[in-house]
């Protein structure tokens, strides 16, 4: 055996003394006298690089979210996987991004499930469904604990054959009503409107009797300014001030039971996924549920500076859903089920849903503390 010293200096903690201290490290020699050094099982393998594509505008606060996403898989990954991220329309239209990864086009995309709904309809129970009474962290929990993730996966891959992976992430907050030139008082305000929205919501005010064009987010102002709709909703205060919501309608309605449990859907071309090392398959995946959070808290902290940025820098009148038209969205989702559950699948969906929503939801109801009562103590009666 052979002794090595080695020399370590260390600062006391008010740095200004300096002491030594020696280590003794022991070496083994190897019989013949060579000394044998064990190294790491470190593959030289190249970088794989996939290509992802966002449904988002650049300014979009949805293409922030997806880059935390990406930056999540790329520090976890090291040089050993990495995403390049491009914005919409780099390679196809928001609405193709599943077309394109399933046929290996894009290896992945950042979008939600409403896009592709015209698969399927059940497809918009995984972000834009009826309303039971339930909230988007409470629908997330339910892919992840209530069955959803299994049922996801036999639409997409034993229903419509579908060469994809996915995963999800960030429960989005309430969606609001919308944007509107005039102001909305009543249902018979919206009668007759022409309105953008997408997915299952598309069905429900159709019921309602407006007359619905569903268009992505890039689509929506300019679709507005020439008239081919009178008004809109996209997703948050965040994103709709961002591409100039407030410079074509100045009555925006908040509240409502047309889309409040939507969530970002994070998909991978299924071969290129299946090639990749298992614990790279893990980053894809959990970085996911990490991003979840970091997404959720940056929607809080931006949704709520622009929800007042809008009323006090823009002009822009902000109430809440009448109770007549909450009272018509719960009685026209009546009437979109009535005619969709006779799709096998999508009652399955359906009825996996009800089931977490009774269990779930009256469990929170009945321990919920009361925020507003907390609130208005502490600043005042909302006007609401």
């Amino acid at each position: 055996m052979t002794q090595t010293r080695v020399v370590v200096q260390e600062r006391d903690a008010d740095g200004c003394k300096t002491r030594r201290r020696f280590l003794k490290a022991t070496t083994a020699l190897a019989a013949g006298g060579a000394a044998t050094i064990a190294m790491p099982n470190v593959s030289r393998a190249q970088t794989v690089v996939l290509k992802m594509q966002g449904a988002w505008a650049a300014t979009d606060i949805f293409n922030d979210m997806a880059m935390e996403y990406v930056d999540r898989v790329n520090k976890m990954a090291g040089n050993r996987l990495r995403i390049e991220y491009l914005l919409a329309g780099a390679v196809v239209r928001p609405f193709s991004i599943m077309d394109a990864v399933h046929e290996g086009v894009l290896d992945a995309g950042h979008h939600v499930t409403v896009y592709w709904y015209g698969k399927h309809k059940a497809a918009s129970l995984f972000g834009t469904g009826p309303y039971f009474g339930w909230n988007a962290t409470q629908g997330l929990a339910w892919i992840h604990k209530g069955g959803g993730k299994e049922l996801y996966n036999e639409l997409i891959h034993d229903i419509l054959k579908l060469n994809v992976v996915g995963f999800f992430s960030t429960p989005m907050p309430t969606q609001p009503l919308g944007w509107f030139k005039k102001p909305i008082r009543s249902l018979a305000d919206l009668k007759g409107l022409k309105y953008r929205t997408v997915g299952l919501a598309a069905d429900l005010f159709q019921k309602m009797g407006l007359s619905v064009a569903q268009l992505p987010g890039g689509e929506i102002l300019p679709a507005m300014e020439r008239g081919v709709i009178d008004a809109f909703e996209f997703n948050n205060p965040t994103s709709d001030k961002r591409f100039g919501a407030h410079d074509v309608a100045k009555h925006y309605v908040m509240g409502s039971y047309h889309q409040a449990t939507e969530y970002f859907e994070i998909i991978f071309n299924k071969t290129k996924f299946d090639s990749l090392p298992a614990e790279h398959k893990a980053i894809l995946e959990y970085a996911a549920e990490a991003a979840s959070t970091a997404n959720t808290a940056t929607a809080l902290d931006q949704y709520s500076k622009d929800f007042f940025e809008l009323q006090e820098k823009h002009g822009v009148k902000v109430s809440r859903t009448p109770q007549d038209i909450l009272d018509a969205q719960l009685k026209a989702w009546d009437e979109v089920l009535g005619d969709l559950l006779k799709d096998p699948f999508f009652k399955k969906v359906v009825d996996s849903q009800k089931a977490w929503v009774k269990r779930v939801v009256a469990y929170e109801l009945f321990n919920a503390a009361d925020q507003r009562l907390a609130y208005e103590h502490h600043f005042g009666k909302l006007n609401l």
